[in-house]
């Protein structure tokens, strides 16, 4: 980030949608004393309403998602950008930029490959100069991911251990909703794809993320949409696991930063997402179904007739849970891997909230605040389209543990022991 003089430290851009005004409001009660926060978006009465209803002193800035000039205004006017407003291909990519350009730090939810690849091509040498840190996906895309393989591996270093290898991150518990946000996403990404070929290529690449694709390691195909036996992952897993709906996007994250790090956590590192479905009989059936259903909802997004019907049913951009179905949501992540010296070792990201907005807006608040507040504690960078990990690392991991999640690796005993036997 530049170290010319910014009249704010975070402006929430979004601030008056559903995700926005929860972002705004855990700011507005962990933010320390001090930081100066700023509420941006495009109508300013619904910012006037925001701001009387959490009760703060917050300067209020207006502009539309194609206003360029107000874009740039916005972001030469902060430390750091938080943005919740997608999806990000349609409305994005001119904020982006704009903080790229100005040396401001940004950070925002997207789950979107072509959009984040996009972003690489556009920005990442224009922030290198400038220093900007652009750090996309700090939410449930894809933090606990690309910080849990960070926490494995720096265990696995402390250790001495070696190198990952083959890594499995398992959705062990998981209760929350999917995002009308998200839905809208896919539909958006659905719609660029469908008569291009190419892009099509990007998005279904394992390393479409990847800063140079040609010199990553050959390490065969890794498809994010097969089941997977539960044994085979940690012997004492059960039964069958299902795919992971969120894999096909926080795999190509923990990738990036790989490849970023200079391959560091191992030229064989290889890295999947699973999703444990119980330990009955009946898994395979269920992992199985769960792997069509989620092929039959991709399906029918892209065709006009079932969208019609889908879009009818599926919740829509803006909509949430109600405050005591975020409260009561949560998720489990074990991570599982086996590094070069032959040891194995286990990691666990765990919070309370529902993943998508109350742990989402966790995430995402905490990732801004390190911007501002941990200069000194953030890992060296000249600046970038970064990820969660190679942005903020450890004084990340460090937020999150105090805002009450947890995040823990360690090395496995001979006998080993079941994720929920900790």
């Amino acid at each position: 980030m530049s170290d010319q003089v910014r009249d704010h430290d975070i402006v929430v851009y979004g601030a008056s949608g559903f995700v926005g005004v929860l972002v705004a409001q855990y700011l507005a009660g962990h933010a320390p004393a001090g930081t100066r926060v700023a509420l941006a978006g495009r109508s300013e009465p619904k910012l006037a309403q925001v701001k009387r209803r959490l009760g703060v002193d917050w300067p209020i800035l207006v502009a539309d998602a194609a206003d360029v000039p107000a874009l740039e205004k916005i972001a030469a006017s902060t430390r750091v950008v938080v943005t919740t407003v997608g999806p990000y291909a349609k409305y994005g990519k001119a904020l982006v930029r704009a903080c790229a350009a100005a040396g401001t730090d940004y950070v925002d939810l997207t789950g979107e490959v072509l959009f984040a690849r996009e972003s690489i091509d556009d920005n990442h040498e224009l922030a290198r100069t400038t220093g900007a840190r652009i750090v996309h996906s700090c939410g449930f895309d894809s933090i606990p991911s690309d910080i849990g393989v960070h926490v494995l591996d720096q265990q696995v270093k402390a250790d001495e251990a070696g190198e990952l290898t083959d890594t499995t991150l398992v959705v062990t518990s998981l209760r929350g909703g999917i995002s009308g946000g998200t839905i809208d996403s896919m539909r958006h990404q659905l719609d660029v794809v469908k008569n291009d070929r190419k892009l099509r290529r990007v998005a279904a690449s394992a390393y479409s993320l990847s800063p140079d694709r040609a010199a990553e390691p050959d390490l065969g195909r890794q498809d994010d949409t097969a089941t997977i036996s539960g044994p085979g992952v940690h012997p004492r897993l059960r039964g069958t696991l299902a795919p992971f709906f969120m894999a096909s996007y926080n795999t190509r994250v923990v990738r990036r930063s790989n490849a970023l790090r200079g391959w560091a956590y191992g030229r064989g590192f290889r890295y999947r997402e699973a999703m444990s479905v119980g330990g009955s009989p009946l898994s395979p059936v269920v992992a199985h179904a769960t792997r069509l259903g989620l092929g039959a909802l991709m399906a029918g997004l892209a065709l006009p007739p079932t969208r019609y019907v889908l879009d009818r049913v599926l919740p829509k951009p803006g909509d949430g849970p109600s405050a005591k179905a975020r409260e009561n949501g949560h998720f489990t992540m074990d991570l599982f891997t086996t590094t070069t010296s032959g040891a194995r070792y286990t990691a666990r990201f765990r919070a309370k909230g529902d993943p998508g907005y109350a742990a989402t807006a966790v995430m995402l608040g905490e990732s801004a605040l390190a911007l501002v507040h941990d200069r000194d504690r953030l890992p060296a960078s000249e600046g970038g389209v970064l990820t969660p990990a190679t942005a903020l690392g450890d004084a990340l991991v460090t937020r999150l543990r105090a805002a009450g999640m947890e995040i823990t690796a360690r090395k496995e005993t001979q006998r080993g022991g079941a994720p929920g036997e900790r």
